[in-house]
């Protein structure tokens, strides 16, 4: 797998078609990272690390409302491993104006995009959610 990021959103994005209420994806500090992104925007219900003595599982619980829509209408992948896009402090990207979130990879750790330009950092772009 050349792309585990892109595999960790294919993996949400799959569950949610098929209306699981759960997926499994294989752990790494970057996805724990991401998961606790979108735990804390309200984008999923709860997450559980589950360690199976190798590299772990991240257990996402996925949330719809209660029409059974999911809550995450589009999560895509921005920085590909053949395409890297970074954005300065100035230029940090708004996604649908303030609606969704960007997540970036700082120098100070995997933050969204509001929180990057109130600390006036800037970095790779993982991600858009919305």
């Amino acid at each position: 797998m050349t792309d585990p990021i892109a595999d960790y959103l294919t993996r949400i994005r799959n569950a949610q078609r098929a209306g699981h209420r759960r997926v499994d994806i294989p752990a790494s500090k970057m996805k724990r990272a991401l998961t606790q992104i979108l735990h804390d925007k309200g984008y999923i219900q709860n997450y559980l690390d589950i360690d199976d003595n190798k590299q772990g599982l991240i257990r996402v619980f996925l949330k719809y409302d209660h029409y059974g829509t999911p809550v995450i209408k589009k999560i895509q992948r921005v920085s590909k491993p053949g395409l890297r896009k970074y954005c300065s402090s100035q230029d940090v990207p708004r996604v649908l104006n303030g609606f969704g979130i960007a997540i970036l990879t700082t120098s100070q750790g995997v933050m969204t995009d509001k929180e990057a330009r109130k600390l006036g950092v800037g970095g790779e772009i993982i991600c858009e959610v919305y």
